[in-house]
């Protein structure tokens, strides 16, 4: 508790917000850009009990936004690098490791087993396997999207409004834009993560029914109300 002293002084926050926070299972899919900051604030927050999946390496045109990795890493496994380097800044946390692409045939196998998914993936099509997948289960997801001065962010259950539901035609073939800038990518993988600190510790005020879109380069927020497609083949 020592650890977390800070939190302890925030006002109506206690010991067993605290112990929810701890206890909580909460799964990383993707340590790009997002995935790392993510990845960071769960454990600065102390979510202990974190499933990480990333099957691609170390890159140097990642450092200028993935600051989970040091030069030392350059083509290495990323799930390994990270998974090592978080633990030196917080020992306590338990991390479960998934070292492949998310699938058709693995997604639903590897989130059954955590609360909250948090989708840090640079691609549509597991977005929208997240998206299914969570659905399926009854999981809350917490979607995040940048490229280049632009990020959004939701956050999705069985009660809201989903991926199908906001983007209905989305053409999943679509190429990511790969241009991005780290203060984009950081700020929008703040909001995910305190996202799930919200959802963990009963808050009234979660991005459900919202898309949450940022323009950086004119500093605009914009939340758009979202429903539910009636027509959507997921709820």
């Amino acid at each position: 508790m020592e650890r977390y002293k800070r939190h302890l002084s925030i006002e109506n926050f206690d010991s067993g917000k605290q112990e929810k926070i701890k206890n909580a299972k909460v799964l990383i899919a993707g340590l790009g850009g997002l995935g790392s900051f993510v990845l960071y604030n769960l454990a600065s927050i102390g979510i202990l009990n974190l499933g990480l999946v990333e099957f691609d390496k170390v890159d140097i045109t990642n450092f200028n936004r993935q600051i989970i990795y040091n030069f030392s890493d350059l083509g290495k496994e990323k799930i390994a690098r990270a998974k090592e380097n978080i633990l030196k800044f917080n020992p306590d946390l338990k991390i479960e490791t998934f070292n492949k692409k998310l699938d058709e045939d693995n997604v639903d196998e590897i989130i059954k087993n955590y609360d909250i998914i948090i989708d840090c993936l640079d691609n549509y099509k597991g977005k929208f396997l997240l998206n299914d997948s969570c659905l399926k289960f009854d999981k809350t997801l917490i979607f995040g999207g940048v490229e280049e001065f632009s990020g959004q962010i939701a956050v999705i259950d069985k009660k809201s409004a989903c991926l199908r539901c906001i983007f209905p035609d989305f053409d999943l073939n679509k190429p990511v834009k790969k241009g991005i800038i780290s203060p984009v990518v950081s700020e929008i993988a703040s909001i995910q993560a305190m996202e799930t600190f919200k959802i963990i510790t009963n808050d009234k005020n979660i991005l459900y029914n919202t898309l949450l879109t940022i323009d950086f380069k004119k500093t605009e927020y914009k939340k758009l109300s979202l429903a539910k497609n009636k027509l959507c083949t997921l709820h």
